[in-house]
């Protein structure tokens, strides 16, 4: 059991949690703001997300000094835990997930703000239980009246909880103090429920105040899209539909659903990759300019291109789904989805989506952006491909480039993130042969040291109250209103296409790119 008001004897007193010794850690240059005095509140603690990611995110924070002396954790779950209870999940959490190095002075600073609040949802008496724990952390640790909820939770209950937040208090603080929201995904189910959902939310707190977490934008590749494009001449001349032939972005995971059936059954691959990470990651590759980067400026541009997006017609040539089946996947046997255990085995949802998208823009016309996501493909992979036109001559013998593709600059959002560019280089040798080579960038080589955790940068967002990189309103309901009639179609038009499970999905995803002469990319 880890005491969480525990001083540890022979330890010198450490400095303070804000303070960093620049000439030591270099790291911290790219995230060199530290929080104000504040405060954490999670519910749903005992979910995988908490412990696997949010618990460690907060832990490294403070590790690299980003977090300050006054800051407080608070749990809020059913269990029957004492502080003591939930400073030992948090400490085997930390010890188990954390990316830093675990430092016991770190760590001692830390659970001295760590408190637990039993209860459940619907218990105003619990709800009033948190606002004396957090009055008294205000006083205890000066937390200043500074709260983040995060609502690790299923959606359902976003509403219940927000009217509790409201009823005591908490979701609008005096003067002076701020009280911000955290919502994971998925923001809704279709467009009604969307709109529906901000709806309650807003009535609540304030747009300013709601950060809905997308931690694909807290990556260091799809943020490095924002520095590819904006601070080198080098790729604006071709970022066009003059130069580029269409795009492919691609998520792809080489695992089934393992303990999700339950969640995934009924949402699929479209709602939960499609409508959030795929079409943020389109609207960052697609944007113009932004004229400064205030966080308005880079919302509205991505606004812009999302209203600007309309789904390629027609759906059953510009779309397709599909549910994985048994098969061989890195030298092992696994089932396919209808044997996964809780799971129908008369289940419609699809576990592969893809879908044809034009931009209605001057930059974009006529250039297809095809999206596509799946469970069980042949290996786990998030680009984004710009494949580029065909020269218009070469003046070599058809021999002399038969093996010559068309260039492509590609960005490895994960595992392996960089980028690669790809084009024609003569073979060595007397004669005239061009050949594909690539040119290759890796983070991991280049700065030789680790990139914060999504939930890292994220996390420190919420607490400075910088809303960069979460979604608005009107992106959540501009990417539903693009997806739905997907949805509508496919639900009208029996079930998914079946794939082997470590193959690149079903055949009519392969039939949706050769209709225009194209072919998807195998990572």
């Amino acid at each position: 059991m880890v005491a969480v008001n525990r001083p540890v004897p022979g330890v010198p007193t450490p400095a303070p949690a804000g303070w960093r010794n620049p000439l030591r850690d270099k790291r911290d240059k790219r995230m060199p703001r530290i929080a104000g005095p504040c405060g954490v509140v999670i519910f749903g603690v005992t979910g995988d997300l908490s412990r696997k990611k949010l618990m460690p995110a907060i832990y490294d924070l403070a590790n690299r000094g980003l977090l300050p002396a006054s800051f407080s954790l608070v749990g809020f779950a059913r269990r029957d835990w004492a502080d003591e209870d939930f400073g030992q999940v948090v400490y085997e959490a930390v010890k188990k997930h954390a990316r830093t190095p675990f430092r016991q002075e770190v760590w001692d600073r830390l659970a001295e703000g760590i408190r637990f609040v039993q209860g459940t949802f619907d218990d105003e008496a619990a709800f009033a239980t948190l606002a004396e724990t957090l009055e008294k952390l205000d006083v205890e640790r000066g937390t200043g009246g500074n709260h983040a909820f995060y609502l690790s939770i299923p959606p359902k209950a976003f509403p219940v909880v927000c009217e509790q937040l409201r009823r005591s208090g908490l979701a609008r603080p005096q003067e002076g103090r701020w009280s911000r929201v955290v919502i994971e995904k998925p923001f809704g189910h279709d467009l009604e429920s969307a709109v529906e959902l901000n709806s309650v939310v807003n009535s609540v707190f304030p747009e300013e105040s709601v950060f809905r977490i997308d931690h694909y934008l807290g990556k260091e590749t799809v943020q490095n899209i924002l520095a590819l494009r904006f601070a080198n001449e080098l790729y604006e001349p071709v970022w066009n539909n003059n130069y580029v032939d269409h795009v492919q972005i691609t998520m792809a995971e080489d695992i089934g659903l393992g303990g999700r059936a339950g969640y995934y059954d009924g949402i699929g691959a479209a709602r939960d990759v499609i409508q959030n990470h795929l079409l943020q990651l389109l609207a960052l590759t697609a944007m113009e300019e932004p004229v400064s980067f205030h966080p308005h400026e880079l919302q509205a541009e991505k606004i812009k291109v999302l209203s600007a997006v309309r789904l390629a017609q027609p759906l059953d040539q510009t779309t397709s789904r599909g549910q994985y089946t048994g098969g061989w996947q890195g030298g092992e046997k696994v089932v396919g989805l209808h044997d996964e255990e809780g799971f129908s085995k008369t289940s419609t949802t699809e576990t592969f989506a893809a879908i044809t998208l034009d931009i209605d823009t001057r930059r974009w016309a006529g250039v297809p952006f095809y999206l596509r996501t799946g469970k069980r493909l042949g290996r786990r992979v998030t680009e984004i491909a710009l494949v580029f036109r065909r020269a218009p001559h070469l003046p070599f013998d058809a021999t002399m480039t038969e093996e010559l593709g068309q260039n492509a600059l590609v960005i490895r959002v994960q595992p392996d993130e960089g980028i690669t560019l790809r084009f024609g280089s003569k073979v060595p040798g007397s004669a005239m042969e061009v050949r594909d080579v690539n040119m290759d960038f890796s983070y991991g080589s280049a700065f030789a040291e680790d990139s914060p955790e999504a939930y890292e940068r994220l996390i420190l967002d919420v607490l400075l109250g910088e809303p960069s990189l979460f979604p608005v309103n009107a992106e959540v309901e501009l990417s539903w209103n693009i997806l739905d009639p997907v949805l509508d179609y496919w639900a009208s038009h029996g079930k998914p296409d079946p794939y082997e499970s470590g193959t690149w999905g079903p055949e009519s995803a392969f039939e949706m790119l050769r209709r225009d002469g194209r072919e998807w990319r195998r990572p």
